[in-house]
């Protein structure tokens, strides 16, 4: 069997082009090759929080027993609104439950199947999810961080800032701390294809940005950005935490001056992470707001 194999969600060999591609790519080959974090394992897989095909999540938890239950993070992977996989990304998960938290990936729909405000709603809905089965994994719903990269750091920020989308599904306030890597905050105009795909059919722009919803009672945010980053400018970063610490909000932000877009999530990989302290920040972050 070749080492790049594709693989459905349900597991079964799939040789599509599109599906080696995937399996092939940087992401596949790190987590199907790469050295993974100890004493984790993957305790569920596929969990549906909605009826389609991708509205799902895995859960990663450590193996060692605890007498009190563990923070809980909701990661959410990048992908410019129209690619990902949460399948890709157990090294990830693994790197973040070596650390004592119950961590859950969310697959979530993408364009052009969906637009704006579809995918901030399945994040809504996959957080909410966990709030609920948390306690079935030795998790505490009321220590619940959400954590993304890129696109995915968008989808956190915008369910930690604008109350709407966690109000819609009877879970509102759950989000105690939020941490973006690399994420796009403030991005009008649109003047990528696929910031203007997302987003182009929405009728008040402005209603897209994170930066839009700053507040003062928001939970407290941690934004990491490369300085090098040419995906995402980091100014996206300084922008929104300078915007939310002008209201009166919390905001952490910590620029790394050698990493670029894609090494805002590489260093979670043993394999890269001595290119900067990207692990160490985010769950010293998460264990001091998840107390």
């Amino acid at each position: 069997m070749p080492i790049c194999t594709g693989m459905t969600r349900r597991g079964l060999l799939v040789p599509t082009l599109g599906a080696l591609a995937a399996a092939c790519s940087p992401l596949g080959l790190l987590n199907g090759l790469g050295p993974r974090d100890g004493g984790v394992r993957r305790a569920a897989h596929n969990l549906a929080y909605g009826p389609d095909d991708r509205q799902t999540l895995d859960v990663w938890v450590p193996t060692q027993p605890s007498a009190t239950p563990r923070p809980v993070l909701v990661f959410f992977y990048g992908g410019g609104w129209y690619a990902g996989d949460k399948d890709l990304y157990g090294w990830a998960a693994q790197a973040l439950a070596a650390r004592g938290f119950v961590v859950m990936v969310a697959d979530y729909r993408l364009v052009p199947e969906v637009h704006f405000p579809a995918f901030i709603e399945d994040a809504a809905a996959a957080t909410a999810l966990t709030t609920r089965i948390a306690p079935q994994y030795g998790g505490d719903p009321a220590r619940l961080g959400v954590l993304g990269h890129s696109a995915g750091a968008y989808l956190c920020m915008m369910i930690a800032l604008d109350r709407r989308y966690l109000a819609a599904v009877d879970a509102p306030g759950v989000v105690r701390a939020a941490a973006g890597l690399a994420g796009p905050y403030d991005f009008l105009p649109l003047d990528t294809p696929a910031s203007r795909n997302a987003f182009n059919r929405a009728p008040d722009l402005t209603l897209t940005q994170p930066v839009s919803f700053v507040r003062p009672d928001a939970p407290p945010l941690w934004l990491g950005h490369g300085v090098i980053d040419k995906v995402v400018h980091a100014e996206d970063t300084t922008i929104l935490c300078e915007r939310m610490r002008a209201v009166g909000g919390r905001c952490e932000a910590k620029l790394y001056p050698n990493l670029t877009h894609e090494d805002l999530i590489a260093t979670f990989s043993p394999l890269f992470r001595r290119k900067g302290p990207v692990l160490d920040d985010v769950v010293d972050f998460f264990r001091r707001e998840l107390v």
